[in-house]
């Protein structure tokens, strides 16, 4: 149950721990989604809480919901601002030569019969580029792969993973799209969120380190 996977809860805006392969919107499939724990999380409100950004099915982590609807109006607007900082954990599937960077690649969205929709590196001057920026820095390695936090400066669809797969030159391990998928599933975590809000108490939420991340041998950066 999300309910018990609070992270952090005022007035406006609660934050869950939402486990990898629970998607956010309901699936093609009809299987379970964030949707399907809203009532359990309205905690005392009268109004299901609802979602004010996405994470992928396969990203565990720091998801915030908004408590009314006139909440989600103003967090939707912090995200679009930019005034949400996130920083994600990532498993890469290989070891980068350097120790960080700026990755800063516009993206598109393609689709083929073949292999369905992805996100690419678009190309300079493509009329339907998305910018997007991700500052990495290089944690720790082990077995041949790298752990990495991100901390993208833009919210675009895949953006993490792209820029991964194509910026760095190592896909997120376990990713079906971008790299090769993994028993375990995607080692992609959205570790913190904070916001600033003028007269509010700060949003700072912490996800655990996962424990698939320890199975191939990582320890919490943030245990340290």
């Amino acid at each position: 149950m999300l309910a018990d996977h609070v992270l952090h809860i005022d007035s406006e805006a609660l934050v869950v721990d939402k486990p990898a392969g629970l998607p956010v919107d309901p699936p093609r499939d009809g299987g379970l989604s964030v949707e399907n724990h809203l009532q359990a999380l309205m905690l005392g409100y009268r109004e299901w809480p609802r979602p004010v950004h996405r994470l992928d099915r396969d990203t565990s982590g720091c998801l915030m919901l908004a408590r009314s609807a006139k909440a989600h109006k103003r967090l939707g607007q912090a995200f679009e601002a930019g005034l949400v900082e996130k920083r994600y954990l990532a498993i890469l599937e290989g070891i980068p030569d350097s120790e960080g960077g700026t990755i800063d690649m516009p993206i598109t969205k393609v689709s083929t019969k073949e292999q369905g929709w992805r996100m690419i590196p678009a190309a300079e001057g493509a009329k339907d580029a998305r910018s997007a920026r991700t500052d990495w820095e290089l944690l720790a390695t082990a077995g041949g792969r790298a752990l990495v936090a991100f901390r993208p400066a833009s919210g675009r669809t895949h953006q993490l993973r792209v820029h991964a797969a194509s910026g760095i030159g190592h896909a997120i391990a376990g990713d079906p799209i971008y790299g090769s998928a993994l028993p375990a599933g995607m080692m992609l975590h959205a570790a913190d969120l904070r916001l600033e809000r003028p007269g509010k108490t700060l949003i700072a939420a912490h996800a655990p380190f996962p424990l698939r991340f320890t199975a191939l041998g990582f320890r919490d950066p943030d245990a340290d």
